[in-house]
């Protein structure tokens, strides 16, 4: 296990019926709001009416800003912070999923700032962001999450598509916690059976990613992250079939939370590869990210961590999938196999052509996961260095 710091500012309210919270909540971090939320979901459920009334009882103004797409986009973010400001709300209230919260924090910190976030994200090309990352002053924010899925509402890290060029890349820093999170189980009962699915896979990938390459004598965050991967994989299908589950909502929404927390990946050495290999999918393609990660994670298994780091796959199996084999290497492989069928129960079938990518798109998005996702580096980080190449070589075998 690596040295490692913990910060953990976000106030977290958790629990059924916790939304009554809201405006008092609200009222701590100032007196106006930039509401931010999706084009539809909100509105459709109610929630944005329940949350919009919260606020007036506990006499908070707002200003509703309900822009925001799936793999929300930096035209996106400055058009909200250029409203934040022209309104000059003094915080900023996120109620949606995890691309509602992405763009919240992204807005939160050029609001303040007046600068353009693409001059935030890695990767940009023109190089501003060596100067301006990590992040270190914006609004403060208060998160709603209506999905299980990302972990936003407790962590520092923003994730855009900068539709012009279709890169897709992130910002981070300590002004990026949200400043308190409302964890509503009730909330997320309404999520469709397509998206819960897709999110589940979003929260086996955060789980998953880093403790595959984990550094060694990582007990602790082992045994706090097989925990969780075993309740996603139990609670999923029940979430799917049974939407209004209190016990299954409940645990996906927490699970979701501490998946990206520092207690389950501080001290592992270890980062996000396979999110780096998919970023350019839902950055070029709109696909959902969730489900993008789910088509890649089986030839990753196959091709990257099976032939190095067998005795992780055996023990995620043994651990949180029911595999017995005693051998490693029979029980990767039956763990790849069990995964698998996790996917095709939870109804992720498809393959990568199913969404338009073809074999002469694959140099391109390589290069990209290669040069974004390994921030300079030339790779991609994982249980060997992977080049572009390699990348290459995962797409192929989902196509």
């Amino acid at each position: 296990m690596f040295p490692f710091e913990v910060s953990f500012p976000t106030h977290i309210y958790f629990g059924m019926g916790e939304l009554a919270r809201l405006g008092q909540a609200a009222k701590t971090l100032g007196n106006k709001a930039l509401l931010v939320t999706g084009g539809s979901a909100a509105k459709r459920t109610g929630l944005l009416e329940r949350a919009t009334t919260l606020l007036q009882e506990a006499q908070v103004a707002f200003v509703l800003y309900d822009k925001i797409e799936p793999n929300p986009r930096t035209a996106s973010v400055d058009a909200g912070a250029a409203l934040a400001r022209e309104e000059q709300c003094d915080f900023v209230l996120a109620l949606g999923g995890g691309s509602v919260m992405d763009a919240a924090k992204a807005i939160a910190t050029t609001a303040l700032s007046g600068r353009p976030i693409y001059d935030y994200m890695r990767g940009n090309p023109s190089g501003s962001s060596k100067r301006l990352v990590p992040v270190q002053e914006a609004l403060p924010l208060l998160a709603v999450p209506t999905v299980a899925a990302t972990g936003s509402e407790a962590n520092n890290i923003s994730v855009l598509t900068h539709w012009d060029t279709h890169e897709k890349s992130s910002i981070y820093g300590p002004a990026l916690f949200p400043k308190i999170a409302i964890l509503d189980p009730a909330i997320t009962f309404t999520v469709p059976a397509r998206v819960t699915a897709e999110a589940c896979a979003d929260i086996f990938s955060h789980l998953f990613e880093p403790y595959l390459i984990s550094a060694d004598q990582t007990n602790v965050q082992d045994g706090i992250t097989e925990t969780l991967i075993r309740l996603v994989a139990e609670h999923s299908l029940t979430a799917i079939h049974e939407p209004d589950h209190e016990e299954a909502r409940s645990t996906l929404l927490w699970a979701s939370t501490l998946a990206l927390s520092p207690f389950a990946n501080a001290g592992r050495g270890a980062g996000m590869p396979l999110h780096g290999i998919e970023h350019p999918l839902s950055g070029m393609y709109d696909m959902a990210h969730g489900r993008g990660l789910a088509i890649l994670s089986i030839p990753y298994f196959e091709q990257v961590i099976l032939p190095l780091r067998p005795e992780r796959l055996a023990r995620m199996g043994r651990h949180c999938f029911g595999v017995t084999e005693e051998d490693d290497g029979a029980a990767a492989r039956a763990t790849i196999a069990a995964v698998s069928r996790w996917y095709e129960n939870m109804g992720i079938t498809e393959r990568l052509s199913d969404f338009g990518v073809t074999e002469d798109a694959l140099p391109k998005m390589a290069e990209e996961a290669v040069t974004i996702g390994g921030r300079g580096a030339g790779y991609l980080s994982s249980a060997r260095k992977l080049n572009a190449d390699d990348v290459i070589a995962i797409y192929r075998a989902c196509l």
